[in-house]
């Protein structure tokens, strides 16, 4: 039985999307005592200033939209960001100094781009970032002057970096341009020659990744990992030599990826996702020793990493706390001290636990599950993550604590495609998208129905991006499921959306699908919502960014139209950003179109 809709001002789900996050934070490296800090401590996600001996945060942007990515230099004078046209995510990297002011371009000769790497070396005679227009890939690299480019390499395939050594010697490109799928090749250049020197491939069926270059002068080695086994394993490379070091331990287990080097290069810090929950490591690279360390449950991002003083950053969130950052003793990993303690109280929530059901073709599906007060069975809403290429954990979802503050059990699942299972659960849906990820869901449903978890006919699917996706697809495919669908920037038909998004977008759709909608037609259609819009028997709200470059606009223009001209009932609500609000007030505006539809679907 649902409980009363509370849309009051004060009410406690209200409350909890209003309670400031720390998104993430960096040190700059030659300068500690300066850092930078994504937060939405003032409403809305922006960069701020952080004096890491004082913990004083200063708001550096005051874009409308928001800002959710950016960099700091390595002598902390400076911060860069993209600047775009509200949350379109194409525009030109701008730079203002650290102390606050006007953004300058740093591109002003280019055309708009996309981009999500910038770098810059860690003794600050270089920076490096992608821009992604015309088609390609441009990967640019600029000395301290920054005056014209010192390294320029273009490719077709998608691709991230450069990654630059510490004195910007080599740089590292992340290609898949040889996998031929959504996995990377690493590519190692001279910089000044603009010569390939190495690779980093463990052939078919594998990916490699970058973590990060050794912070000591003049040593070439950097730290990644490969999947080549199965599953991620650490590892140490050096380009120039050939030389390789793989790291492996009987403690390992899921995925286990490197998350930075000691400052005195002489350890790293291991993270490990294995079926969807978190644990951490330290690795003193001489000894080949690894030790696992004690940390609190849930879910963990990088923050600082290793610091010179025996103490380790790093952010934490669960089900029933925002993102905050960390220090821990890097020895045991127990926590000494809430270093951003932004002061908010947060009402408390209704926790996660972690369970798993068969599907077909005997794969096991991991999920997470929460309940609220009262007597089973409830009405429940089921969630699917983005990505495909993600993993939902044990973290902070203040819309999933809404939809149990109002009696529904909340119940996310991380479908075949999802990370941190193993290299054959994640690929099992290449080439074949929407097919076996609804699979998984319906074996969902059954097994919250067995189980009297979930109200027979009170059932109501829900996502964002791949997870808005799989909410249409859902709806489509399998008709009988659900009473209602709620997709938030979702995807609708393949071939539409291949036309009109980002660059960057494009080269991550072929990985997936094995080639262009015009090369694979079938897959494309199969694979599309729109294909099953006769099939639509229950109602859909979905919200959908006018500004949103991932799922572009007009896709879900012609999806509405369709559906609206067979009779179906849709609704969408536009606003006016990218693929997904930074806004607090917007996501809780958002909410509460979910809460009102859900309402008036279950009477």
């Amino acid at each position: 039985m649902l409980n009363p809709l509370n849309l009051n001002a004060d009410a406690p789900w209200k409350q909890r999307f209003r309670a400031p996050s720390i998104a993430w934070s960096v040190r700059a490296a030659q300068n500690p005592r300066r850092g930078l800090v994504a937060s939405n401590k003032d409403g809305v996600y922006q960069l701020y200033a952080w004096d890491t001996e004082t913990n004083h945060l200063a708001q550096l942007t005051h874009v409308e939209a928001g800002v959710f990515r950016g960099s700091i230099s390595a002598d902390g004078e400076h911060v860069y960001y993209l600047r775009d046209r509200r949350g379109d995510e194409i525009g030109h990297y701008v730079r203002l100094p650290f102390s606050g002011g006007e953004p300058e371009d740093i591109t002003p000769d280019l055309p708009d781009y996309a981009s999500h790497s910038f770098s810059e070396s860690d003794s600050g005679n270089a920076r490096g970032f992608a821009a992604v227009y015309d088609k390609g890939f441009h990967f640019i690299i600029h000395d301290r002057r920054h005056v014209k480019p010192v390294f320029t390499r273009t490719k077709q395939a998608l691709s991230f970096g450069p990654y630059l050594s510490q004195d910007a010697e080599i740089a590292i490109i992340a290609s898949t341009e040889k996998t031929g799928s959504a996995e990377y090749a690493l590519e190692a250049y001279d910089v000044q020659s603009g010569a390939l020197i190495a690779e980093l491939w463990d052939g078919a069926g594998s990916g490699t990744e970058f973590a990060g270059f050794s912070p000591l002068p003049g040593d070439m080695r950097f730290a990644g990992s490969s999947n080549a086994g199965g599953y991620h394993r650490p590892l140490i490379w050096n380009p120039g030599t050939g030389e390789r070091q793989d790291i492996h331990s009987e403690q390992f287990s899921g995925d286990v990826k490197v998350w930075g080097w000691s400052p005195d290069g002489g350890r790293l810090l291991l993270h490990q996702v294995d079926r969807a929950q978190h644990s951490l490591y330290v690795y003193d690279i001489a000894d080949e020793r690894v030790r696992k360390l004690a940390v609190p449950p849930g879910a963990l991002s990088p923050g600082s990493g290793l610091l010179d003083d025996g103490l380790l950053q790093v952010h934490l969130t669960d089900s029933t706390a925002p993102t905050r950052l960390l220090e821990l003793d890097a020895e045991t990993g127990a926590v000494s001290r809430n270093v951003l303690d932004l002061g908010v109280d947060v009402p408390p929530g209704s926790p996660w636990r972690s369970v798993s059901y068969p599907s077909s073709g005997g794969a096991e599906i991991q999920a997470w599950l929460a309940t609220p007060a009262g007597d089973d069975p409830f009405p429940t809403i089921v969630h699917t993550h983005g990505g495909p290429t993600a993993v939902q954990t044990n973290t902070w979802k203040p819309d999933a604590q809404a939809w149990l503050d109002h009696g529904f059990a909340f119940f996310s699942l991380n479908y075949r495609g999802s990370t941190t299972f193993g290299y054959d659960f994640q690929h099992a849906i290449d080439g074949n998208l929407g097919d076996l990820e609804v699979q998984d869901i319906a074996a969902g449903v059954q097994w919250l129905l067995e189980n009297d978890i979930a109200q027979p006919g009170a059932i109501l699917k829900t996502g964002g991006s791949y997870g808005g996706y799989l909410t249409l697809q859902s709806l489509g495919k399998e008709p009988t499921l659900f009473a209602g669908g709620l997709a938030v920037v979702a995807i609708a038909d393949w071939t539409l959306m291949y036309e009109d998004q980002a660059v960057t977008l494009r080269g991550y759709q072929r990985s997936m699908f094995g080639g262009r909608p015009d090369e694979k037609p079938e897959a494309h259609r199969v694979a599309s919502p729109i294909t099953y819009a006769e099939n639509i028997a229950a109602p859909i709200l979905v919200l959908q960014g006018e500004n949103d470059t991932r799922c572009p606009a007009r896709q879900m223009k012609v999806y509405e139209k369709k559906l609206r001209e067979l009779g179906k009932s849709i609704e969408i609500v536009w606003f006016d950003a990218g693929h997904g609000s930074l806004e607090i007030e917007e996501q809780i505006r958002h909410q509460e179109l979910m809460l009102r539809f859900a309402y008036r679907v279950l009477g």
